[in-house]
């Protein structure tokens, strides 16, 4: 019935959903490790940083804006190269993952700085109790930052689910891909409406998520 409806068979479907959570998680999970490591440099070599270095936080921060000014269809394209040294191949779900982390961890970075820049309101009173510069982030401005990074990645989850429609480019896969290739292309108008359907939902599954964890942080600090 799905078949005669939609013009696809369920396994396809079901395939491209497999293929939405891998790029989505791979890429979420490598994006968020490189984007907090440079969250955590920005955030301590801004002016009036714990360890003020302008130099660096201009270079960064540059960077981070290029990233983010670039279209991602461009910044797909133009790291195919890198993308076949690192994995080999520059197409498929596999090579999709480079560029989606490439695009994303920057993105994460500008988001977590900002978190830990809601959570710096202790740093005197820390620095009053003899805290190192590691004390203090571990124990002092993440733990009161925590319930505004889990916006920030439940942000940058779903920023992240709109930019695997455009990894089809590559051969990605997913159901963005699905809905270009099988739906836009071929004028399959319920196809098309049932994928931003299943989109729609990861959506709101991922932000209802990310809310409830993060007013639930908020009532236990």
């Amino acid at each position: 019935m799905i078949q005669q409806y939609l013009g696809i068979s369920p396994d396809k479907l079901i395939k491209a959903g497999w293929e939405t959570l891998y790029m989505v998680g791979f890429s979420l999970i490598i994006g968020s490790i490189v984007g907090f490591f440079i969250a955590i440099v920005l955030w301590l070599t801004r002016k009036g940083g714990l360890k003020e270095n302008p130099l660096l936080y201009t270079i960064l921060n540059g960077f981070i804006n290029i990233i983010r000014s670039t279209p991602f269809i461009i910044l797909l394209v133009c790291v195919m190269p890198f993308t076949k040294i690192i994995v080999g191949t520059r197409i498929g779900t596999r090579a999709a993952i480079v560029p989606l982390v490439i695009y994303t961890a920057p993105f994460l970075a500008r988001l977590l700085e900002t978190s830990l820049l809601d959570g710096g309101g202790i740093i005197e009173a820390a620095q009053s109790m003899g805290a190192t510069t590691f004390q203090i982030i571990v124990h002092f401005v993440l733990p009161e930052a925590f319930a505004s990074v889990i916006l920030a990645l439940t942000t940058g989850t779903i920023a992240l689910i709109g930019a695997t429609a455009m990894a089809g480019y590559i051969g990605g896969g997913g159901i963005g891909n699905i809905a270009l290739t099988y739906g836009y292309q071929t004028f399959n108008f319920p196809l098309m409406f049932a994928t931003v359907f299943i989109l729609i939902a990861f959506v709101w599954i991922i932000q209802s998520l990310g809310n409830r964890l993060s007013q639930k942080r908020r009532t236990h600090q």
